[in-house]
């Protein structure tokens, strides 16, 4: 027995059939839509006014994400440090790596 399975877009406008899938953005958000080359002539013809006068922005993958993170971790390092100084300071016992007990970690909260 034999299978022919076929895929087709359907015309999200219209439901007449689709050239495929055409996206795009608008305050960033992405969109998708499933056009008819007549419908995504129309999308692209109704877009143009505003599109001559834009100015094209690079894609910025990440970046945001690996700073942010970055920063963050960076932050709680200098916290810990902190937190081992004041703890050996007041003589609680603290180890020089690794994870500082929650007790430690509240007194030093309550002293601040």
């Amino acid at each position: 027995m034999a299978k022919r399975i076929v895929e087709s877009f359907i015309d999200d406008i219209d439901g007449s059939d689709a050239e495929g899938t055409t996206t795009f953005a608008l305050d960033g958000a992405n969109y998708e839509i499933d056009l008819s080359s007549g419908n995504r002539e129309k999308l692209e013809k109704a877009l143009a006014p505003f599109i001559t006068k834009a100015r094209a922005v690079r894609a910025e993958r990440g970046v945001r994400g690996r700073r942010a993170a970055a920063t963050s971790t960076r932050a709680i390092r200098e916290k810990s440090t902190e937190i081992r100084r004041w703890a050996k300071a007041h003589g609680l016992p603290v180890s020089e790596r690794g994870r500082i007990a929650a007790s430690v970690v509240q007194q030093y909260e309550a002293a601040h």
